[in-house]
């Protein structure tokens, strides 16, 4: 996240002697994206990070790609068999080489660390509250939240009650996107949210634990286990820019203009891979031959996918909150029959829903054959 932070206590100067009061040396840790080059931060331990005490064996993440027709999609997500904790619950729906989309309903707190050390993570929160926990500090979650979190955090996730949570990983670094950014790295006046709408963790006391504790480590291809000596959560203080955080969909405030908009304007992350946007409750077009719902569209560089969060989805029928529509690069979709028309004259649109654009073809996993509709590619026929 572009600007910078501090929790807890610091040094004045970074790779300086840093002691406690009895004189006992901190551990300094570097934690940094793009090896020197990129965003980071200096933390500080009281232990070593570095001993491991033992290794769990490689567990392979086998996702079993669907075989079938080239077609656009729908799926209901909420019918989905997942339960578990935030991590055993996810239920695999779509992946290509740099992004993997998870479904998981959440009715455990997690009992494990955990470290995504090969991808980036968001977390959409569609229902349900928790608290995440992570070594720069925790974060209350609640419905509507991105919770982004950079690869390398160690984390957990303990709820309140049950979750249901939209996962997206990525190869990359998920940002706020370069357009919304003066050259100084500020969310500019025109950007449709502002670092005050941000959550940056709060502080939490170090954990000085004498017992050894398991990380569980995803890695490309499949997890390990790390046993560590020491709590990783043992952090007396840190600064810099590299942390995890919040932004909610509803602090998305919309553009709209005297005619239908791109979506674009809804562009809410950024990564190489992908792009997301948030679609929000939003005044209409005003233009006196205004046509509210969206045009006929083929996009050939992405797949588009949409997973509809609540209200009133104005240009498709057969949907539901938990839906997920999946459009393949270079097929053409837009409003279904009589959409358009009831469109006219309408003002408003209460609809939330999240897109998630890919610029590789996605993969089916196997788990969408039970919640596939196969209705869906003829929905565009006049009845």
């Amino acid at each position: 996240m572009p600007y910078y932070q501090k929790r807890g206590e610091v040094p004045n100067k970074r790779h300086i002697q840093f002691k406690n009061e009895s004189g006992k040396l901190y551990w300094e840790e570097l934690i940094s994206r793009e090896g020197f080059s990129s965003i980071y931060s200096n933390v500080y331990h009281l232990n070593p990070p570095t001993t491991i005490n033992a290794l769990g064996d490689w567990m392979p993440l086998n996702i079993k790609a669907m075989t079938g027709p080239h077609q656009n999609r729908h799926i209901r997500t909420g019918e989905l068999k997942s339960s578990g904790d935030a991590i055993s619950a996810r239920v695999p729906l779509l992946f290509n080489t740099n992004t993997f989309i998870h479904k998981a309903h959440v009715d455990k707190s997690m009992d494990v660390l955990y470290r995504n050390g090969h991808h980036d993570e968001v977390l959409f929160i569609h229902s349900g509250t928790g608290k995440f926990l992570s070594n720069f500090g925790q974060l209350p979650l609640k419905p509507g939240d991105y919770l982004v979190i950079p690869r390398g955090v160690i984390w957990q996730i303990k709820i309140d009650n049950p979750m249901k949570i939209l996962v997206v990983e990525s190869s990359g670094p998920v940002e706020t996107p370069s357009r919304y950014r003066n050259r100084f790295g500020q969310l500019m006046e025109d950007a449709p949210y502002s670092e005050r709408d941000i959550q940056t963790p709060e502080w939490m006391e170090p954990i000085q634990s004498t017992e050894p504790i398991d990380v569980l480590v995803r890695l490309n291809g499949g997890f390990q286990t790390y046993t560590h000596e020491h709590h990783p959560f043992d952090l007396v203080g840190w600064d810099g820019y590299y942390f995890p955080w919040i932004f909610n969909i509803n602090d998305f405030m919309p553009i709209t203009g005297k005619v239908h908009l791109p979506p674009p304007i809804h562009q809410t992350f950024q990564s190489p891979g992908f792009v997301i946007c948030s679609f929000v409750p939003r005044l209409y077009d005003y233009h006196d031959e205004a046509i509210p719902a969206p045009y006929a569209h083929s996009n050939l560089d992405s797949d588009e996918v949409l997973y509809y969060v609540k209200g009133n989805f104005m240009s498709r029928k057969g949907i539901e909150p938990e839906s997920m529509t999946i459009h393949p690069m270079g097929l053409p979709h837009g409003p279904q029959p009589g959409k358009i028309e009831a469109s006219f004259g309408k003002k408003e649109t209460i609809e939330l829903a999240v897109m998630i654009d890919t610029f590789l073809p996605l993969h089916y996993a196997e788990s969408l054959k039970d919640i596939n509709d196969e209705n869906y590619p003829y929905s565009w026929q006049e009845s």
